[in-house]
């Protein structure tokens, strides 16, 4: 009997797999962080023969090649991806033997689109296809996209998306479970999955590659695509060279003279505890990024590459998460870390700095006289209403855009809270006079903001 057990990468919205018979498995697409594929073969109590890519990833940096190396695996890439390290390169139709006494066989499909080289692999039980890991190809109800490798290639890649979900349906049986690698909040993806689990049956009635002719696909593919997060362009060069295997022993731990002296040679002070917290108190300077968020995503997005950064947590447990979450996107060792308060973090005689919360009806209340109402969510969230005379500078952008935020004191918003929080800390740590807006947009209205939408 063939099993499948899901990792699941929360924080980046993606999601790998564990897979096989009763004595060995398959990986697919593992993260960076390998122990917990590791430690899923041990609970499963399989051999892991082989490590399968379906693409080379340009949202997070693989462990596969690392995987492989510790278990003797046999490393599966597909051919046409530019690797310069040894791998088993994998063709359309080519078919593995994963678990000879469960009849399970894992076979290649080309699926060009989300990359030129893009493979899916049907998992057979006894000659029956019963799942598909489909990685940036078909997702639920609708497909990775096709502009992360070349501006030139977009089109012809949207395409490919088309052909390859219309060859996925045609190929396997309606009950064949669909397992992709995005679209559970990845921004590799297209469009936002609704859903947590699908069939190649659901897709052909749900899925817009199949549901609507090429031209309108493609089209409406490319206008909704959102901007693609700068640390992007690193992960496709790191997982093509060969990520060198992770190492996610404790950070040096950095005392309240040196937190100051990182801050003062410009280096990047991330603080991790909650956005309520952090405007409580917090060092002068520091950015807040909370560590239940999206962490990886937002701060690989808006960090200058290279930077050091330094972690400030509440616990050792907290600061072993981050650490974590920035390894699978090649932030690989934080220069300096701190646990406990900003009393610990702070040299003696200085006091934390803060400032306010409130909501859409606080802000209503006070009135928007005198005040910059600054939006920092993205153009196609801002597309769909936004609060008459509100500033819009989406809040990966504005770290390089501090400038053009007009003179007096700012409110800031996003869709629920944690963005805001971000863009208040940057706002703060210039000294800029700052209320973070935490609340969800949909609040604006019932507080009688008036709105801009079309």
């Amino acid at each position: 009997m063939f099993f499948v057990d899901t990792i699941e990468l929360e924080g980046l919205g993606n999601r790998s797999y564990l897979a096989g018979g009763e004595g060995t498995a398959v990986a697919v697409d593992p993260p960076r962080d390998i122990d917990q594929v590791l430690a899923a073969a041990a609970r499963r109590g399989v051999r892991i023969s082989h490590v399968v890519e379906t693409h080379v990833h340009n949202d997070y940096i693989t462990g596969g090649l690392d995987l492989a190396r510790i278990t003797g695996a046999q490393y599966l890439v597909p051919a046409g991806a530019n690797v310069t390290f040894a791998r088993v390169p994998v063709a359309d139709g080519d078919t593995v033997e994963v678990d000879a006494g469960s009849g399970v066989t894992l076979t290649a499909i080309a699926t060009p689109g989300h990359t030129p080289h893009h493979t899916s692999y049907a998992l057979h039980e006894s000659g029956r296809a019963v799942v598909v890991f489909t990685g940036g190809s078909l997702l639920i109800g609708t497909v990775g996209r096709p502009d992360l490798v070349e501006p030139r290639l977009t089109e012809q890649l949207a395409r490919a998306q088309h052909a390859s979900a219309h060859r996925l349906v045609s190929a396997l049986p309606d009950e064949t479970a669909v397992l992709p690698t995005h679209g559970f909040g990845s921004f590799c993806s297209s469009a936002q999955s609704e859903g947590e689990e699908t069939t190649i049956g659901k897709e052909k009635s749900a899925n817009t590659a199949l549901t609507v002719d090429v031209d309108t696909f493609v089209a409406d593919l490319l206008a909704g695509l959102e901007d693609v997060p700068a640390y992007y362009a690193h992960m496709g060069p790191a997982n093509a060279a060969g990520p060198a295997p992770l190492d996610l022993t404790p950070t040096a731990r950095a005392d309240a003279d040196e937190i100051a002296a990182r801050l003062a040679a410009g280096e990047w002070v991330v603080d991790l505890r909650n956005r309520i917290a952090f405007a409580q108190g917090h060092v002068a300077g520091s950015f807040n990024f909370e560590a239940d968020g999206k962490l990886a995503t937002y701060l690989a997005w808006m960090i200058p590459w290279g930077k050091p950064v330094t972690l400030l947590a509440e616990s050792a447990e907290q600061l072993a998460g981050a650490q974590r979450e920035l390894v699978r996107v090649g932030i690989d060792r934080p220069a300096a870390a701190a646990t406990g308060t900003p009393a610990d973090w702070l040299p003696a005689g200085r006091t934390p700095a803060s400032f306010p919360r409130s909501t859409f009806a606080g802000l209503a209340a006070h009135g928007r006289d005198g005040v910059v109402v600054l939006d920092v969510r993205r153009d196609s969230e801002r597309v769909n209403g936004w609060i008459e005379g509100s500033v819009h500078i989406p809040v990966h952008e504005l770290h390089g855009r501090l400038a053009e935020v007009p003179p007096g004191p700012v409110w800031v918003h996003c869709a629920g809270g944690m963005r805001a929080a971000i863009a208040a800390s940057l706002l703060d740590a210039v000294g800029r006079d700052v209320v973070a807006v935490d609340d969800g947009f949909d609040a604006a209205t019932d507080a009688g903001l008036p709105l801009i939408t079309g």
